[in-house]
C-alpha cells in the first residue's frame, strides 16, 4: 500500500523557518512509522534527519509528534494512523534539524534530581533488602525510558521551560519512595522549588503521551502529598 508521509523539515544552517515536505512510501499496514521513515531516509531523501536506536520501544530515542500527538515511531503501526501521516519534532525543545531536537536541557533537569541511589550508611554484609511491598511502592516509576514524550506534551512546560517537568519528577519519585534510599530531602528541595511539582496543573497530557503507561500524574500527586506532610512535621527516617 502507498502511504503519504508529511514531514516537518528544518535546516537551521540554510533556513529561517520550518516547512512541510511530502513523500509517498510503499509499506505494509503492519509496518511501523519508523519503518516508513527509514525507507524515506534510505531510498528517497538521505538528507532527512531523525533520531533512533533500538527500534523496539526501549531506548525512547525516536519520540516525535505523529499526527499531532507524542509517540514513539517504533511502536506505532501504519494501520493505526490515519493518512497522511504527519511527523513533527517534539514541542518545546530546540530543533537541531528536521525531527532531531536538543535533549540536553531535558537531561540537565533529570540530573538535577540526582537519579541514583543515595545511601551513606555502612554497607551490609550481603545486600540492602526490601520487602515486595516496599519494591511495589515505586515500581511504576522505574519504567521511564527518558523519551521526553511526557514533558513535551505538558502545557506547563510549554509556558515555562524552567519547569522541571514530568519526566524528572518521575525520576525523583522512583528514588524518593525507595526504602533503601536516604536522599529524599535533597530531591524534595528541588521538587518543592518554584519550578518543581507545584507547576503541575493535573492536565493528564503526560499520562496520555507516555509510551510505557506510567501513571505520571499520580506520581506527581504523591510527591506533592509528601511535601505537604513534611511541611506539617510528619517526617521520619526514609519516607512515610
Amino acid at each position: 500500500m502507498k502511504v503519504e508521509f508529511k514531514i516537518q523539515r528544518f535546516d537551521p544552517e540554510r533556513e529561517t523557518s520550518a516547512h512541510m515536505e511530502s513523500y509517498e512510501v510503499d509499506v505494509e499496514e503492519t509496518d511501523r512509522v519508523l519503518d516508513g521513515l527509514t525507507q524515506i531516509k534510505g531510498e528517497l531523501d538521505g538528507t532527512l534527519t531523525f533520531r533512533r536506536s533500538c527500534g523496539h520501544g526501549v531506548c525512547g530515542s525516536d519520540a516525535m509528534m505523529i499526527n499531532g500527538q507524542n509517540h514513539l515511531a517504533c511502536k506505532v503501526l501504519i494501520k493505526n494512523v490515519k493518512p497522511p501521516i504527519t511527523l513533527q519534532p517534539l514541542m518545546g525543545f530546540r530543533v537541531l534539524k528536521d525531527l532531531l531536537v536538543d535533549m540536553e536541557p531535558f537531561f540537565a533537569k533529570y540530573r538535577q534530581v540526582k537519579p541514583y541511589l543515595i545511601n551513606d550508611e555502612p554497607v551490609p554484609a550481603r545486600e540492602r533488602t526490601q520487602s515486595p511491598a516496599e519494591r511495589e511502592r515505586f515500581d511504576d516509576t522505574t519504567k521511564c525510558i527518558l523519551c521526553g514524550a511526557c514533558t513535551t506534551a505538558c502545557p506547563s512546560f510549554w509556558s515555562n521551560p524552567d519547569y522541571v517537568g514530568p519526566a524528572s519528577i518521575v525520576a525523583a519519585h522512583r528514588f524518593i519512595f525507595d526504602s533503601r534510599d536516604r536522599g529524599a530531602d535533597e530531591r524534595l528541595e528541588v521538587m518543592g522549588s518554584a519550578d518543581g511539582v507545584w507547576r503541575c496543573r493535573t492536565i493528564f497530557n503526560c499520562v496520555e503521551a507516555c509510551p510505557r503507561g506510567i501513571q505520571i500524574t499520580r506520581a506527581i500527586q504523591e510527591v506533592k502529598n509528601l511535601l505537604v506532610r513534611r511541611a506539617l512535621g510528619f517526617k521520619k527516617k526514609g519516607v512515610s
